[in-house]
């Protein structure tokens, strides 16, 4: 297994290892620099020895220095109902981006089984080749064969990149990929790019609660791994016509082996749209003040066809559930309206909803951070509000109000 490797020959005793170790997991016992069982193998040590006496010994199998055959930029295409995910077409328009710049080839992988209507659905894309996976085992989703799929068809071609969305499914199956093929995983990530002197992928995503944008590099090990939220990359213009070569692979038989059965998939049903599709959402927050004041919420978002969000506190507190949530524990939405009631606009909410079209926020404090970023703003008692705005949308509409 990895461990650190301490040449004791080189070793001067200095202890700046044991000071530069934020695990306490370096000390000296008879006269010798020894590692505990609290190290991590973080490589903060390495930097700090000036005699170069550690270093990192890799189990078998893991890579470092075969990185330069690896190439090409893949992007997993999710099907979730015999359709496309809308974060694919977004990951295809990035993806198209980075091997541009790359001078390498954009492929899009499908796993699963009759796969005809996706692969018509991307056949207007700028790809230079969609890769079907396809097998009745695959039919429906399990975590570990989709993941031992993908590993196997990686270990075959060995692409520099590989992109996901990060959604349900990619959030269940994709760090097990990356475990199965002994690489880094840079999950949630809100942008990507190209590091122009090192060819390496920049991933960056939100880190410390969203106080800071962390820029992640993976330069010892491929594929360089990364699952990205919905909504935060340009939306594809897709272009029609295109020809894009299919290639239909078939798994083996050891990589969609598994002791689970699914028995049924339960479609959630929801009353109003989901939060990550909709383009109109009334969010609520703390400020709402209790689960029976979201009906003020339900009833405006009705009005307007749209859906209805809550912020972290009002998801903790047991108002809404979880599917709910908008922010960097949460989803990632970017409608053209977005009305934030009751929520007083921390960081961690914004990161979730700054991108919509229009923002509306309504509140009692006339400082609450929300109103830096809205484009209007209301002053006042949500309870009040919103009502108003639900009867004279269902007056306008000649409906009556819910």
């Amino acid at each position: 297994m990895n461990r650190l490797r301490i040449d004791h020959d080189n070793c001067t005793l200095c202890e700046l290892c044991i000071a530069g170790c934020p695990f306490e997991a370096i000390e000296v016992a008879g006269g010798r620099i020894v590692v505990n069982e609290k190290c991590t193998l973080c490589g903060a040590c390495l930097e700090q020895c000036p005699a170069g006496a550690l270093s990192i010994r890799e189990k078998r199998g893991a890579r470092r220095d075969d990185t330069g055959d690896f190439e090409g930029v893949w992007v997993f295409g999710e099907v979730a109902g015999g359709d496309v995910h809308p974060v694919v077409f977004e990951l295809i328009g990035k993806g198209r981006e980075l091997a541009d710049r790359r001078g390498t080839t954009l492929s899009v992988i499908l796993l699963g089984a009759s796969l005809d209507m996706p692969v018509a659905a991307l056949r207007g894309c700028p790809l230079d080749r969609i890769c079907v996976v396809e097998d009745p085992l695959l039919a429906r989703f399990r975590s570990e064969t989709y993941a031992a799929a993908l590993a196997e068809l990686v270990e075959q071609e060995r692409p520099e990149i590989l992109l996901c969305g990060a959604t349900s499914m990619g959030r269940s199956f994709f760090p097990r990929a990356a475990a199965l093929l002994k690489t880094g995983l840079t999950a949630d990530c809100t942008g990507l790019d190209i590091d122009e002197q090192e060819g390496l992928l920049l991933q960056t995503r939100p880190a410390f609660g969203g106080n800071i944008m962390a820029t992640i590099i993976c330069p010892r090990h491929r594929p360089q791994m990364a699952t990205v939220r919905p909504k935060v990359l340009s939306p594809l213009a897709q272009r029609k016509g295109n020809d894009v070569r299919v290639v239909r692979l078939a798994p083996s038989a050891a990589a969609v082996a598994s002791p689970v059965e699914v028995l049924e998939v339960c479609v959630e049903q929801a009353d109003t749209a989901r939060v990550a599709e909709a383009d109109v959402i009334v969010a609520g927050g703390r400020g709402v003040g209790s689960p029976e004041g979201f009906q003020v919420i339900r009833d405006l978002a009705r009005a307007l066809r749209g859906a209805v969000g809550a912020s972290r506190a009002a998801v903790d507190a047991g108002w809404m559930g979880y599917q709910h949530q908008v922010g960097q524990t949460g989803q990632t939405v970017q409608p053209k309206l977005y009305i934030a009631c009751g929520i007083s606009g921390a960081v961690q909410h914004l990161v979730g909803m700054q991108s919509a079209g229009t923002i509306i926020a309504v509140n009692k404090d006339p400082r609450a951070p929300i109103f830096r970023v809205a484009d209007f703003g209301l002053v006042g008692d949500l309870h009040v509000i919103l009502p108003r705005l639900t009867e004279s949308i269902a007056r306008k509409r000649g409906e009556r109000r819910p």
